[in-house]
């Protein structure tokens, strides 16, 4: 069974699927919209991390909240171990391809938080619920948009156990028990409890916990790689000279053992890239509907920025460090080919370790354990929206539970199968979405037009705030 899923997920995120049909949606939607990500970064930066909320605005949490709950589902243990095996598989040149990704998929995430706010409505709760799971069906009104919008809940409600709990939970429990010896059943416990305390009290609660946790957790892991870049600071020059030539050269990676032509420096980077930032997977639109905000551009463009700071910040930090301690040459005594490098976590822990000793192991075990616990508060309230989609209101306590039980098993348990089951919901969450954006994007354009044609766009309060109600 593992073989098959494996065989699944290979095609599903291969170079035949969703890393060209994300990669040109991100270049095609970035051409429509002439380039927002790089003209308004700086206007979306203020409004995200300065003003950080509107009055009198329908909504559940502030654009900060927001941004935050969505960070803490994105910034996960992707950015830490996902680049070393992007760098591992694909060189050096891989850390290119997760940049030009990161970049273009900001205008994917643009649009799916447009769209999040554009069509969302207010559930029996008084609050307010979107994503793709609406849009889909609300913007393409017929039976074709229904589909597209019942089959992206199904895959986002399985992938929010999988690759939103499961994993999770384990990887945390992995790293306190590589790092201090402690049981894997004791740590499943106490993230249980307080995953449970946050998640049970619903969207308000999240959002005032991620605000304040994520920041913390990311100029946490973002100072200790700083530290490490610049007691290496001569080597940087040469490290950016590695990664633009590998780009497009490519490079034999340690002792030889995987060749990384330039087609696998593209095809890792881009899927580790999407992998880290979800830009397409539609999961923005969810974060961004329960902004306050009176204007679906004004959230979008706050909602893009997440994939700045998880992807051009976060993840670059990563690779950087791997690549001037030369970490990604190592071979690993332990791998299973002969000659191997490190995978996974291991060339990061091993890039801290080089120049910081046991606190540079220290730094990315605690990293590991922030990340991963904030993905699962992020996926909890994904899987939520995705679950209400489909069964009501009524059943979104139940799901909450569950979620919660599920913690625990997932930090107890061998799950090499349901990575690879997750990472295929996962991938197969973004068919739908991206088929939908590319179908509502002419509104897309259209509107985000409208709003900026308007002179005093920066303050004006509203232009049609186009929310609907149920």
């Amino acid at each position: 069974m593992n073989d098959v899923l494996t065989t699944i997920d290979s095609f599903v995120w291969g170079p035949f699927l969703l890393i060209p049909l994300l990669l040109g949606t991100g270049i095609y939607l970035t051409i429509r919209l002439r380039g927002l990500q790089i003209r308004k970064l700086g206007y979306a930066l203020w409004m995200a991390l300065v003003k950080r909320k509107e009055s009198d605005a329908d909504g559940d949490i502030s654009h900060y909240q927001a941004l935050s709950l969505a960070l803490a589902a994105t910034v996960g243990v992707g950015n830490i171990a996902g680049v070393g095996t992007a760098i591992h598989l694909g060189g050096p040149g891989a850390l290119f391809w997760i940049w030009v990704t990161g970049l273009v998929g900001m205008a994917t995430k643009y649009s799916e938080a447009f769209l999040g706010v554009r069509f969302r409505t207010t559930n029996r709760r008084g609050e307010q619920t979107g994503g793709p799971m609406y849009y889909l069906s609300r913007g393409i009104n017929n039976r074709f948009g229904s589909v597209l919008a019942v089959s992206f809940a199904v895959f986002g409600v399985l992938a929010s156990f999988g690759i939103g709990n499961m994993t999770q939970a384990n990887s945390v429990a992995e790293a306190i028990n590589g790092q201090w010896g402690i049981a894997h059943w004791i740590t499943g416990l106490i993230i249980t409890v307080l995953a449970g305390l946050v998640i049970i009290g619903g969207v308000k609660r999240l959002g005032a916990v991620a605000s304040a946790f994520v920041p913390v957790m990311i100029v946490f892991y973002v100072l200790g790689s700083c530290v490490v870049l610049a007691l290496n600071v001569s080597e940087l020059p040469a490290a950016f000279a590695l990664i633009f030539t590998d780009a497009f050269t490519g490079t034999a990676a340690a002792g030889g053992f995987a060749g990384a032509g330039i087609l696998l420096a593209i095809q890792y980077g881009v899927a580790r890239g999407i992998f880290s930032n979800e830009s397409g997977l539609g999961t923005g639109g969810i974060a961004a509907a329960a902004a306050q905000t009176s204007q679906p551009v004004r959230q979008a463009l706050v909602s893009m920025t997440q994939t700045f700071i998880d992807t051009l910040v976060v993840v670059s930090f990563t690779g950087l460090v791997i690549v001037v301690t030369g970490t990604w040459r190592l071979i690993d005594p332990n791998a299973d080919t002969p000659g191997g490098g490190f995978t996974g976590a291991a060339p990061t822990r091993e890039a801290f370790a080089a120049d910081l000793g046991t606190a540079g192991g220290l730094i990315v075990a605690i990293g590991i354990m922030f990340f991963a616990f904030s993905t699962l508060l992020g996926w909890s309230y994904y899987g939520e929206r995705c679950i209400e989609r489909l069964f009501g209101t009524s059943t979104v306590q139940a799901y909450r539970l569950v979620f919660v039980v599920i913690i625990f098993v997932g930090s107890v348990t061998e799950l090499e199968l349901v990575w690879n089951f997750s990472d295929i919901m996962n991938g197969l969450m973004a068919l739908p979405n991206l088929i939908g954006l590319i179908i509502l994007s002419p509104l897309i354009v259209r509107e985000t037009r409208a709003f900026f044609a308007q002179p005093d766009w920066k303050v004006m309060a509203d232009v049609g705030n186009g929310t609907t109600r149920s």
